[in-house]
């Protein structure tokens, strides 16, 4: 498991943090950035089946209910990337203004309940499918993946002003 999280973490990285490019650069940013974000997801999914270890019938339970949590994880990794780019525009303006750093807060607070609630709503479907051991062992393996890319980011996102 360990020798696929650095490359997710710096494939994640780059995805969460993605910066504003020129529009005549962007057809080719959109593009690899696709194919990275495809590249990331198979390796991610990878990870996850090599250390499951999932029997035929678990697995057929599993799967959709992981493809599902992935389409709710982007979504949220999205909206996160927009809350980046709000508090990156911030922060390059100069000191942030009180009301713009109370939104930015806000918003980011509510973003994580967002992925609690989605979390426990999926960790909940997979224990009626799985046992409780391979439940929480799923719910670590996306713990620690996130937890890498969180730490990631706070290394590059500089502190509020």
């Amino acid at each position: 498991m360990m020798k696929l999280i650095p490359q997710l973490l710096l494939a994640g990285s780059v995805l969460l943090a993605v910066p504003v490019m020129a529009e005549d650069a962007a057809n080719s940013v959109n593009t690899n950035a696709e194919i990275l974000i495809q590249k990331i997801k198979a390796d991610k999914k990878l990870l996850v089946a090599a250390n499951m270890d999932l029997n035929d019938a678990e697995g057929k339970q599993f799967w959709p209910l992981y493809d599902g949590y992935q389409k709710e994880l982007e979504q949220h990794n999205q909206q996160v990337r927009k809350l980046i780019m709000e508090y990156a525009e911030a922060f390059n303006k100069g000191p942030i203004p009180n009301e713009t750093a109370t939104k930015l807060l806000r918003d980011m607070l509510s973003l994580e309940e967002t992925e609690v609630k989605t979390k426990r709503a999926y960790a909940d479907k997979i224990g009626k499918v799985l046992p409780a051991a391979k439940t929480a062992r799923y719910i670590q393996i996306e713990n620690k993946i996130r937890a890498l890319l969180r730490a990631e980011l706070a290394q590059k996102i500089p502190l509020a002003y």
